[in-house]
């Protein structure tokens, strides 16, 4: 497993991070540990997660993702130093007023509820869910910050930021003297690539942040297992999968997906991850697994390496403008 820095900091996470949103909702407890044992076992020292994973699905109040791997880590799954963590903040947990969004009052009560649940007494990497409109950029940084001097959090970063609002908050920080977003988690994928590349690809190489995308498969799509004219597979993603991708643009580039693959005597799955890991901008890329077979499959991606020309005819099946 290759490691690499994030962003700017001097942290160095696996170039493949374990995404948990599937933990509580399409997968179990006893085989999501099995999962995570796994993913340690093979250099992957990066898990990702989020207060709210999965709220959406049936029976699950949110927090089950974090749970999850807290009791993976008090069972020994792992030594916590030999892990990074990282969770995020912003989406409702609880039914009141103030039991979502990103005023000190939120991430305050947000951060002790994680940490319970996650059974350790530091995060990592702390990321603020998406932003929020009703509270202050400063007030949302000063409180950040002050976990950050406290030692609850090591690291923060935010997810779906655009270009001028993850600047403004640069600035802010700088301006005040806060801790900064070290990373950025944007959505990114060889099918879904303006919302990155227009702007945010050249702030963060500028600015110095880590870039950990997630859906790099594109909820499946670039697994090639969705065909022109197959039936669609059962999934819970299948529905969504339909309406984002299944387009001409889309199916020339699996086509060409699956021509490289051959080359390098992998899957097409692991050839898009393999696309995603080559922009110089990435540091890891967000995979999530419902089995240890399918983990240990995907993480191949991180071995396969591209030729210039390779990405090259990869990057003009979906070109934007």
């Amino acid at each position: 497993m290759e490691y690499r820095r994030l962003g700017r900091t001097g942290l160095k996470v696996s170039t493949i991070c374990l995404g948990t949103m599937q933990f509580g909702w399409t997968t179990d407890e006893p085989t999501a540990h099995a999962i995570l044992s796994r993913a340690v076992e093979l250099g992957c020292n990066f898990i990702d997660t989020a207060d709210i994973y999965s709220r959406w699905a049936e029976g699950n109040p949110g927090g089950v993702s974090e749970q999850m791997i807290g009791n993976w880590l008090a069972t020994g799954g792992a030594r916590r130093q030999d892990v990074i963590l990282a969770t995020k903040v912003r989406g409702e947990i609880g039914g009141g007023p103030n039991d979502q969004g990103l005023s000190r009052q939120h991430i305050l009560n947000a951060v002790e509820a994680s940490l319970e649940r996650l059974q350790t007494d530091y995060i990592d990497l702390y990321q603020v869910h998406w932003p929020d409109e009703e509270t202050p950029l400063e007030e949302t940084l000063r409180t950040l910050d002050d976990l950050v001097r406290a030692g609850m959090v090591r690291y923060i970063g935010c997810s779906n930021y655009p270009a001028w609002l993850l600047m403004k908050a640069l600035w802010v920080s700088d301006r005040h003297g806060l801790a900064r977003f070290d990373s950025l988690q944007p959505h990114y994928n060889l099918v879904h690539r303006a919302e990155f590349e227009r702007e945010l690809q050249a702030v963060c190489l500028d600015q110095g942040i880590g870039v950990i995308p997630y859906s790099p498969l594109a909820a499946g799509f670039l697994t090639g297992k969705y065909r022109r004219d197959a039936e669609m597979p059962q999934s819970a993603r299948a529905a969504g999968v339909r309406h984002k991708y299944m387009n001409e643009q889309g199916f020339t580039a699996v086509a060409k997906l699956a021509e490289i693959a051959q080359a390098h005597h992998a899957t097409i799955a692991q050839t898009a991850i393999a696309w995603v890991l080559a922009n110089p901008a990435v540091t890891s890329a967000i995979i999530g697994a419902n089995s240890v077979t399918q983990l240990e499959d995907t993480l191949k991606g991180a071995q396969v390496k591209l030729t210039a020309a390779e990405k090259a005819a990869l990057d003009e099946t979906t070109a934007w403008q």
